[in-house]
């Protein structure tokens, strides 16, 4: 694997695979699946300040940069991409608007942040000119701002969502679970435990209620939204809504923690 501080040391056409480090076996998976699109894949770690909603929150961002070289290396990374802060945004640079759709849920709460996301996600795909992009379902809305976003630059880049990989006890892989102390991360199992109850209920209606109730029934997480959405646009899913998804989110102890499945309710699973 090779170590990179400028996008002109790139293999272009690559399969891409942008994080903010804090790599963890769901980053791995990512990796992998893009060295099955492409002999060379590229990863970059760049945290991103426009997507944070103050000052805080970037500086708590955890950063463990030996542990990314060693899983980066291992899980078939070819080229490691460590951008400067000027290289990513130059003097005069254009922060982009995530829309109608980057003021919804996650939006709504963190005002800006997919302003800042897809920003950087266009600069990147400008620096790096992938042929595929690989990005986790655990972060939906996100995901579908992306593909939203190559549909608006009339690229051809190709967007591939991998599934969310899981704890053994169903807690999504995330940067921000070595945040949560011990007690924490006991509670926090009840996103994946809202989403099952949700997926196992009979129709719409039922779903919608056992997502709420089992949202609402741990102590110390607040509930900031627990949905059935339509997939496409993000609005509020009726039974004709032909994908389902149910998106979770609320903090415990000051970490925000979000989930998110999808409903085929009535089939047998």
């Amino acid at each position: 694997m090779k170590i990179v501080t400028s996008s002109t040391e790139l293999a272009y056409g690559c399969a891409f695979v942008p994080t903010m480090g804090a790599l963890h076996q769901g980053h791995a998976s990512l990796f992998k699946l893009a060295r099955e699109k492409s002999d060379f894949v590229v990863a970059s770690i760049f945290v991103n300040p426009l997507q944070f909603e103050d000052q805080e929150e970037l500086t708590k961002y955890p950063k463990t940069p030996d542990r990314d070289i060693d899983l980066a290396k291992e899980s078939g990374v070819t080229h490691l991409w460590l951008p400067t802060y000027e290289e990513i945004y130059p003097a005069g640079f254009a922060k982009r608007s995530a829309g109608a759709l980057g003021d919804l849920y996650e939006g709504a709460s963190r005002s800006g942040h997919f302003d800042g996301v897809v920003t950087v996600v266009a600069r990147l795909f400008q620096l790096v000119r992938p042929k595929t992009a690989i990005f986790g379902e655990k972060d939906f809305q996100q995901l579908t701002l992306i593909r939203k976003l190559i549909t608006e630059l009339k690229s051809d880049i190709e967007i591939v969502a991998a599934p969310t990989i899981r704890e053994a006890d169903g807690l999504a892989m995330s940067s921000r679970n070595v945040r949560l102390d011990e007690k924490a991360r006991e509670q926090a199992q009840v996103l994946y435990s809202a989403l099952n109850a949700a997926a196992d209920s009979p129709d719409l209606s039922a779903a919608q209620a056992a997502l709420t109730t089992v949202a609402k029934s741990a102590a110390g997480f607040t509930l900031d939204y627990a949905e059935i959405i339509d997939e496409k646009d993000f609005s509020k899913a009726i039974d004709a809504t032909a994908n389902k998804r149910a998106i979770i989110a609320g903090w415990l102890n000051g970490v925000r923690l979000i989930d998110n499945m999808e409903m085929k309710l009535g089939a047998v699973r």
